[in-house]
């Protein structure tokens, strides 16, 4: 299961609560009369040939206890609980306090252990009391299919990881290579320390620095773009790639800055102009990054720290 498929959830719940909702409104009538259930319950296969990816269709009292076996294409599910007791369900009690259609946040299933959601649909009679509950089960995966198929394995979406994870093998190619490239430079004198040069020495912590900042972006894209984990506290929307990328990069800069520093205050005192417009622009690099990071804040984390 992925945190990035509970992410999407959140973006199209209200459009999946509406289309459910109106597939089974359209089967099954919101208020009967005289208490009568019987019809109702009769329409609970027509409505699970229409919602061909339900997980199982049920119905509960009043009371939240399931007054039908489960009416379900798998096997597992396909015939059971009848007489099971569902009042402490989040779909339960916010159906009998809201007397409405309702889709509940996703949840582990107790039989397959999936993400499933619930659409929860009310029976009320004339004077609008609960009589009934119809509940839909459906997994994470494929109520994400029916609203935002391009989230799960749409071409697109199935094209756009491999694209990633080839981007990210050649880049740690690229990161591998520069790192052999640093320490060669490193062992270049073997242990003949007297003969060590320290622009050497800088060339090859730049060749390192800039070896890790790829590394740190190829496992951001890796983790955000192919596995699809959540990003950090604090991140809003902006991605952690660019973050790390540049601060990499900030790093890598500032210490070829200051080798110019010392090259230039050894050899040509009169270029030393040129190390001082390097640190500049890492400067303003610095500046632009804490800007960024700055409005690109999560409203949660700004909320908390307002609080503080």
């Amino acid at each position: 299961m992925q945190i990035k498929e509970i992410e999407e959830y959140a973006q199209v719940r209200a459009k999946a609560r509406a289309y459910l909702c109106y597939i089974i409104g359209r089967h099954i009538s919101q208020t009967i009369i005289n208490g009568d259930v019987s019809t109702v319950l009769g329409r609970l296969e027509p409505l699970n040939e229409s919602i061909t990816t339900a997980e199982a269709i049920y119905a509960l009292d009043g009371k939240g206890i399931q007054i039908t076996e489960n009416i379900s294409k798998d096997k597992k599910l396909k015939g059971v609980g009848k007489g099971e007791d569902r009042s402490d369900r989040a779909y339960y009690y916010k159906t009998q306090r809201e007397h409405r259609c309702t889709l509940t946040e996703p949840y582990p299933s107790n039989l397959t252990n999936k993400m499933v959601v619930t659409a929860s649909f009310p029976i009320v009679d004339e004077k609008d009391n609960l009589i009934s509950i119809i509940c839909v089960d459906i997994t994470l995966e494929n109520i994400l299919r029916m609203v935002h198929p391009s989230s799960i394995d749409s071409f697109s979406g199935t094209l756009s990881k491999i694209a990633y994870t080839a981007f990210s093998i050649a880049l740690a190619g690229v990161s591998l290579l520069l790192f052999v490239k640093g320490i060669s430079a490193f062992l270049h004198f073997g242990l003949d320390f007297a003969a060590l040069e320290i622009n050497e020495m800088f060339k090859a912590t730049i060749l390192l620095t800039l070896s890790l900042a790829i590394f740190d972006l190829v496992k951001a894209i890796f983790e955000e773009e192919v596995l699809g984990k959540e990003k950090k506290e604090g991140a809003g929307e902006g991605h952690q790639t660019m973050i790390r990328f540049l601060g990499s990069i900030i790093i890598a800069l500032s210490i070829e800055a200051l080798m110019l520093v010392f090259k230039f205050a050894l050899t040509d005192p009169a270029q030393l102009e040129y190390a001082v417009y390097l640190i500049s622009a890492v400067a303003l690099l610095l500046v632009s990054l804490s800007v960024y990071v700055k409005f690109n804040q999560s409203p949660t984390n700004k909320n908390t720290k307002n609080a503080q």
